[in-house]
């Protein structure tokens, strides 16, 4: 990892750029709007694609309930807003202290969200205390449409079955439930039943992952950068079936949106933007499940890790994002406010100070590109985004040479 000034392994000094700034226009260079919190790596489950490679007990040296107190009352210090904390881990759940944290957030006037796991620790009991606590979300992982592929990538045999309960549960006990997918090559042909699923089950909101190779998640295959260029075209069709649809790096949903919302109904986006047969397979699919289409819900606000975005490890280090480990300081040393708002890689990358395709393209400040893969990819957090098919030199239509994906 990094050094303090986030540059030491990070591809030599940190550029400059005089970008225009919508970060600033947002509050972004002064507050994040989410910041998580992995309260322990702890968690009953084994994921293969796990950041965290989470286990079964506490590590040492994670944050005691006084420093989770104080990191709380720390929060409280940004402005113009609260940042939005999520509880996550491995499983928050597998902390003894989480409702006195939780009660501290909620008096401090801070938004809060769960990020727990499907295990027997998630009952109707902890459903109706996240929601006495004002939980604005509880999100929930679903990594397949069916039981094999589900569980073949959570390990434990009867997973989907209580993935469906744990989800129809926290909607009926009234709260703002999440569906997160991780997209990969085993489950890629399965995403529109997925959406199936998500509606179905009642859930409010999709958000979903494009893997990066860190953790456990280094053995599972990428999607190609024309593949992703289908399925972020997928998840804006959607969007179109009542619930919000959102991704995690994959900013390159947001130029997506903006040229979608941009064309006319008649037109067909398969011929107008290159897509492959991908796109129409899972199209089709979404038509045949899921009926005709609506207005989108598709959501596109212009963060990216370190530009909105803040995550705080389990012993108190700080990431621009839970998938970007580049260290920035630890909460019990260093302010986590000052942190933000002054680290030069975060400053970077608020300013889009990028190289490659990413620093020439018009998107780069609503995009960015995914700070997270060019650090997986290259060791620079402000590289290019190798999992983006746009060419900014040829306009909006992909490089043919990219590929039609299967």
């Amino acid at each position: 990892m990094g050094g303090p000034d986030g540059g030491s392994r990070a591809g030599g000094p940190l550029r400059t750029s005089s970008r225009s700034r919508l970060g600033t226009a947002a509050g972004f260079d002064l507050a994040p709007i989410l910041l998580f919190w992995e309260t322990t790596r702890a968690c009953g489950l084994a994921c293969r694609h796990c950041r965290a490679e989470a286990i079964a007990r506490p590590l040492p040296g994670q944050l005691s309930t006084a420093e989770g107190l104080r990191l709380i009352e720390d929060l409280r210090r940004f402005a113009p807003r609260r940042p939005v904390l999520i509880f996550t881990g491995g499983d928050p759940f597998m902390r003894e202290d989480l409702w006195e944290l939780s009660a501290r957030a909620r008096a401090a006037g801070l938004p809060i969200g769960f990020a727990p796991s499907v295990t027997p620790r998630l009952t109707v009991e902890a459903a109706r205390r996240m929601r006495a606590e004002g939980a604005r979300t509880v999100s929930i992982s679903l990594d397949g449409a069916d039981a094999l592929t589900h569980e073949g990538v959570r390990g434990v045999p009867g997973h989907f079955a209580e993935t469906e309960r744990a989800v129809r549960m926290l909607v009926r006990e009234g709260l703002n439930v999440q569906v997160n997918t991780t997209v990969m090559r085993g489950n890629v042909e399965q995403l529109a039943d997925i959406a199936a699923l998500v509606a179905s089950w009642g859930a409010h909101i999709w958000e979903v992952f494009f893997l990066i190779k860190v953790g456990r998640g280094t053995a599972l295959d990428e999607l190609t950068p024309k593949e992703n260029e289908d399925v972020v075209h997928v998840l804006y069709e959607a969007s179109r079936y009542g619930f919000i649809v959102r991704t995690v790096e994959a900013p390159f949903f947001r130029r997506v949106v903006a040229e979608r919302r941009a064309l006319a109904d008649e037109v067909d986006p398969a011929a107008r933007f290159g897509l492959g047969s991908l796109y129409r397979r899972l199209v089709d699919r979404l038509r045949a499940v899921l009926g005709p289409p609506g207005e989108s819900r598709a959501q596109s606000v212009g963060t990216r890790d370190g530009k909105g975005i803040l995550f705080v490890a389990h012993d108190g280090d700080v990431f621009p994002a839970g998938f970007l480990p580049v260290r920035l300081g630890n909460v019990r040393e260093d302010d986590i406010v000052e942190l933000y708002r002054r680290h030069p890689l975060l400053r970077a990358i608020r300013s889009a100070s990028f190289s490659g395709r990413c620093g020439r393209c018009e998107f780069a400040d609503t995009c960015g590109g995914s700070r997270s893969r060019a650090y997986a990819t290259t060791g620079d957090p402000l590289g290019e985004d190798p999992a983006c098919a746009h060419r900014p030199e040829a306009g909006s239509l992909p490089e043919a040479d990219l590929g039609r994906g299967p």
